[in-house]
């Protein structure tokens, strides 16, 4: 008897070595194992009767399935003929080279007549195409509303933080509007102004920066669980946040101290 193993089975009976051409022998019992060379795995599927009683040879090595979202590791599988492993029911994924779109219905009916072709009395329980099966997954659709809700949420937040940063640079800039007109009544040019304050804003705001990834790494490592194909560090959101908020700062940064430097410095002086 042949069959056909994943990467994780093969990795786990053989980690030093070739599964291919190796000999396997399958044992029913509480729960099924595959034992070789004195090692054992547990692995889904049922291989009771005879063909738990013969030794099996290793054809094949797949990628890994991953069969739920939310599950553990995979612990392995194995995949044998379906002469010696019959179900009553089967699912089959058929892939078409090329398919126009919108020929979901056409492609249907092609699939029924096959079928009929082959055997008239085969019956079809149910034909959908990957897209409505995705669609009709519960635990994909928790997945995508809990994305979509955490985006929105994210969204706001980025949105509260770009206008508090901004009020705050602003406000801290325009109370220096007096410090501006002193600057420039003692002779200081209205370039080298706002030069100096657009780098003490950089280096304030490079440092909230730096701190605030460190925190944000840190928060990603905890809540890593919680995500799913995506990284703690994920890069897209540790580089457009920092580069919003940056751009906030300098810009509130650099409008009120602009518009200090323009007026006249008796004006300035007299700003409180």
């Amino acid at each position: 008897m042949i069959a056909i193993i994943d990467e994780v089975l093969a990795k786990k009976l053989w980690p030093e070595g070739d599964a291919l051409g190796q000999r396997i022998q399958y044992a029913s019992d509480n729960a099924p194992k595959a034992k070789s060379e004195g090692r054992g795995v547990g692995m889904s599927g049922d291989l009771s009767g005879e063909a738990g009683k013969e030794t099996i040879e290793i054809v094949g090595i797949v990628p890994t399935t991953r069969e739920q979202l939310f599950g553990k590791d995979p612990s392995g599988q194995i995949y044998i003929p379906f002469a010696k492993g019959f179900q009553s029911n089967v699912n089959f994924f058929v892939r078409f080279r090329s398919m126009a779109p919108g020929s979901d219905g056409v492609t249907a009916d092609l699939l029924r007549r096959t079928v009929r072709d082959v055997d008239p009395a085969l019956p079809i329980l149910s034909l959908k195409s990957f897209a409505q099966h995705l669609d009709s997954n519960f635990q994909l659709w928790v997945v995508r509303a809990g994305a979509a809700m955490f985006s929105v949420f994210g969204g706001l937040a980025l949105g509260l933080a770009i206008v508090g940063l901004y009020g705050v640079k602003a406000y801290s800039v325009a109370r220096r509007t007096r410090e501006i007109g002193i600057r420039m009544a003692l002779g200081a040019q209205p370039g080298a102004v706002l030069r100096m304050i657009m780098r003490e804003g950089s280096i304030m705001l490079l440092c909230g920066i730096v701190i605030g990834l460190l925190l944000a790494a840190g928060t990603g490592k905890i809540l890593s669980g919680m995500l799913y194909e995506v990284g703690a560090l994920d890069p897209i959101a540790f580089t457009i946040a920092p580069l919003t908020l940056a751009a906030a700062a300098l810009f509130a940064t650099w409008l009120p101290a602009r518009r200090a430097t323009r007026i006249s410095p008796m004006a300035a002086l007299r700003t409180e």
